[in-house]
């Protein structure tokens, strides 16, 4: 999504076939978590200083959005311009692409101030559960997947297991442990893998599937006696540690081209 955002931003940067009902859902959450900083401003005060200095918007200069900040003390004025973009808005069809592209700005930027302020101690349970319940309101519209989308990954993974299921299934079954895997083993690291992946998954925690299943299937060569192949633990150590830094750095190095290039 992020790609077909960043290259049909038109299309895709907020959910072309939002309903009027779900435009009015985000709409309504605006309004309401305007009532709420209002009569919670000590909350949004705290807030405001646990965030980062204040930098200028594309609104107070003219440099144009790739400069847009999202910060607390702005706050209400993001919340005004969000509700000026949804002013009687039914469909997202109305707006132009600076529009919708300054809208999904504003519903990420609003939604996260939302989000510190939920977590702050003194937040009361009942105000945690109403501010979360705004945070999936205002992100009705933009965080979102068209069906094609999913039928497309699920087709393409599905195409790439039946292709290469042998390579797959020799590295976890054969090359993991020192001795080959046993039905009960590989029933033990699947539930294992699954119940990880899942909670993650509803968690909203980052985990690599791969490295789940590798350890699962590893676990069970460990109870069983067998023992690990020294090898595939050193490069699956070794993934562990260059995955996060070679990944800060690839993504780094490429919005800085974007940044200097687009």
């Amino acid at each position: 999504m992020l790609v077909l955002i960043g290259v049909a931003p038109a299309g895709f940067v907020v959910n072309m076939n939002s309903s009027g009902y779900d435009i009015t859902r985000t709409r309504d959450a605006v309004n309401h978590l305007e009532q709420y900083y209002l009569q919670h401003a000590s909350s949004l005060e705290q807030v405001i200083q646990m965030s980062p200095p204040a930098l200028p918007t594309p609104e107070e200069q003219q440099s144009g959005p790739n400069d847009f900040h999202c910060d607390a003390a702005r706050a209400l004025p993001a919340l005004h311009l969000t509700q000026g973009l949804l002013n009687n808005l039914s469909s997202y069809d109305a707006l132009n692409v600076e529009q919708r592209s300054q809208l999904r700005r504003l519903l990420m930027c609003i939604s996260d101030t939302a989000e510190k302020a939920a977590r702050l101690p003194e937040t009361t349970s009942d105000d945690k559960r109403f501010l979360t319940k705004l945070k999936d309101d205002l992100l009705n519209t933009v965080e979102y997947a068209p069906v094609w989308i999913i039928v497309a990954v699920a087709l393409a993974l599905s195409l790439g297991t039946m292709v290469g299921w042998r390579r797959v299934a020799t590295t976890i079954g054969e090359k993991i442990g020192k001795k080959g895997m046993t039905y009960a083993q590989g029933m033990s690291a699947q539930m294992t893998a699954a119940v990880s992946i899942g909670v993650a998954s509803y968690t909203g925690m980052p985990v690599s599937t791969t490295h789940v299943l590798s350890s699962s299937v590893a676990g069970t060569m460990l109870v069983d006696g067998g023992g690990v192949q020294g090898r595939t633990i050193k490069n699956i150590l070794l993934a562990w540690i260059f995955t996060l830094p070679i990944s800060i750095l690839l993504s780094g190095v490429l919005y800085w081209l974007a940044l200097k290039l687009i």
